[in-house]
């Protein structure tokens, strides 16, 4: 979608969807939604709808980040205590069965 061709209550409307749905455990919409609408809220001559725009596109880099932050600790935290949590680090964990070769 070409966004030059979107009217600035439009824009504003799916960006606030975009928004919104980042919380519904979908936070790669929060990432699409701020650089989607960068240039929108930051870059673009001034309008009314641009400061609730910036508004939304400040917090989705903010939910993208923390995110982001919570995985990359999940990862590090599973990988290196995986072993050491026996059974439970197994059940946890995704292991595709081997092929009978």
């Amino acid at each position: 979608m070409d966004l030059k061709r979107v009217s600035n209550e439009d824009k504003l409307s799916l960006c606030r969807k975009y928004y919104v749905g980042g919380f519904a455990m979908l936070p790669f919409l929060w990432f699409v939604n701020s650089i989607w609408f960068f240039k929108e809220a930051f870059i673009h001559s001034s309008y009314d709808e641009q400061k609730q725009i910036r508004t939304y596109v400040i917090r989705s880099i903010i939910g993208t980040v923390v995110w982001i932050a919570i995985l990359i600790t999940w990862v590090v935290v599973f990988q290196t205590n995986r072993v050491s949590w026996g059974e439970l680090g197994d059940r946890l964990s995704f292991i595709l069965p081997r092929g009978i070769a």
